[in-house]
């Protein structure tokens, strides 16, 4: 006889009030993807050095054109938060205290990957895709190169784009910022 397992998936009200609760505590290294708690990797050192780059290479950059966030929740439907390392944002004056942001207010989302490479491949970024996220950088620090995605469908992005050290891109939303992917790598 075969046991048919039953998962329950959670809702983004459901895993806030995990959260209120102390079910999920302050420093629970967690995000929540299609419904399921998934544990984060801890973050190494050259992953945190370039967190760290884009933050203020963002800022410095776009200034207050755009709030740069770093690794907080952005809500992507009724089931998912996850916590991209880079997130550009609408400026808004209450800072995003009432709700975290939603698809509408994301100019780019950033994801650094050395351990997460193909979970950020295979999982976050078609996530963000069928959430009309309109553009995603995923750094990738295994192979020393920015991978660049646009244009969202819901089933994948239609333009993928690599960039190496010595390459030069725009921020689509921004394209008089000009970016040289040494700023990022090194």
């Amino acid at each position: 006889m075969s046991v048919q397992l039953i998962k329950h998936k959670f809702t983004v009200d459901e895993y806030g009030k995990m959260a209120e609760m102390g079910v999920l505590k302050e420093g629970d290294r967690v995000e929540l993807i299609r419904g399921e708690i998934i544990e984060m990797s801890p973050i190494g050192t050259r992953h945190a050095a370039c967190v760290r780059r884009l933050n203020l290479l963002f800022s410095e950059k776009l200034g207050k054109r755009a709030l740069c966030d770093t690794q907080n929740p952005i809500q992507l439907g009724n089931n998912s938060q996850p916590q991209p390392d880079v997130t550009l944002l609408q400026p808004r004056d209450d800072f995003y205290a009432t709700q975290h942001p939603q698809p509408a207010d994301i100019f780019l989302v950033v994801e650094v990957a050395d351990t997460t490479l193909e979970g950020d491949r295979s999982i976050k970024i078609p996530l963000y895709a069928e959430h009309d996220i309109t553009e995603v950088w995923l750094v990738n620090l295994p192979e020393n190169c920015l991978e660049v995605y646009r244009q969202p469908t819901p089933t994948g992005y239609q333009i993928v784009s690599k960039f190496y050290p010595g390459d030069t891109l725009s921020l689509q939303t921004f394209p008089d910022i000009s970016i040289n992917v040494n700023q990022i790598l090194s």
